[in-house]
């Protein structure tokens, strides 16, 4: 089978870290199937390097180390693609717990030649009760806030973009459409993201097909903190700005910007809505506009909507 490298970038999470390097020694895996597992570290203050040693000692040859001092989440990755001798790139998260069976099923997928990427199941790690103010199902559902991906029970080709927790790619797609974009990604606490939207986005306006694989389960911790009204507003905000950098300036409708008449009608329909979890809903689209206007202030320059050279490297 074609070598396998799973690529996961940490930062100051050594209490956590050995957990999921712990559920990914132990996967479930035939005797003929090569793969490796490439721990990026970002700048760690705390035990992360210790931590990872410890698995390059027990399992020699299957864990390495890899230190990234350029801080954010897409230089990190980047750097572990540019190090990894697999064929096929898997990346999951530094906090996750992956089913035995995870990376089999994950990879198996591409088996079906006409995959250049695929996505697997993102569930929460303990039961999960949604708060009456968040919309956790239809279409206009926020869960993914929290790092959770389901589709349902069937494999099917993707139209969305998978999550970071559970995707792997061919090698190829990164030497044909570059890496991930560095201006956008977790850097530090910052949590503006939308790379992994960016790059998925490069692959299918490019024509090639991602695969939505159920079987490929990990899971995901949601912490109290990130259930509340504020975490949830202030990753929309920065949703916001990544967009802005993503997208660029958006079009007119009668010389004015579309995001001024979103910003005006979002905020009626978040002071007018009665259901409180729809209230909230579009309280949310009104602080992602919001910082979709600060960012275009901010760097209007800057934002062209692509990725240059630079950025993708």
């Amino acid at each position: 089978m074609i070598k396998t490298s799973v690529i996961l970038c940490t930062y100051n999470r050594s209490a956590v870290l050995s957990q999921a390097l712990e559920s990914i020694a132990t996967s479930r895996l035939p005797s003929s199937f090569e793969w490796e597992v490439l721990v990026v570290d970002n700048n760690s203050k705390d035990h992360t390097r210790e931590v990872v040693e410890g698995f390059c000692t027990r399992f020699p040859g299957r864990f390495r180390y890899l230190l990234e001092r350029e801080q954010g989440l897409s230089h990190a990755r980047n750097a572990g693609i540019r190090e990894a001798l697999g064929e096929i790139i898997v990346f999951t998260d530094d906090d996750v717990i992956v089913e035995a069976d995870w990376l089999y099923k994950l990879t198996a997928a591409f088996s079906h030649g006409e995959y250049a990427g695929v996505g697997g199941r993102i569930f929460p790690q303990q039961s999960f009760s949604p708060p009456r103010w968040l919309l956790s199902e239809g279409p206009r559902q926020i869960k993914g806030v929290l790092v959770l991906f389901d589709l349902g029970d069937q494999p099917l080709n993707l139209d969305r973009t998978p999550f970071g927790a559970n995707m792997a790619f061919r090698r190829f797609v990164f030497e044909k459409y570059g890496n991930f974009r560095t201006d956008l990604g977790r850097c530090g606490d910052d949590l503006i993201g939308n790379e992994e939207n960016e790059f998925c986005r490069r692959l299918m306006d490019g024509g090639e097909n991602l695969r939505y694989e159920p079987s490929a389960v990990v899971y995901h911790p949601v912490p109290p903190e990130r259930l509340t009204r504020e975490y949830f507003l202030q990753w929309f905000f920065a949703y916001g700005r990544a967009n802005a950098r993503q997208n660029g300036p958006p079009p007119s409708v009668w010389g004015i910007p579309e995001n001024y008449l979103a910003i005006a009608y979002r905020t009626l329909q978040w002071l007018f809505t009665v259901n409180p979890s729809m209230r909230f809903y579009w309280k949310t689209k009104v602080w992602m506009t919001a910082g979709e206007l600060l960012e275009l202030h901010r760097q209007p320059a800057n934002l062209a909507g692509r990725p240059n050279a630079a950025s993708v490297k």
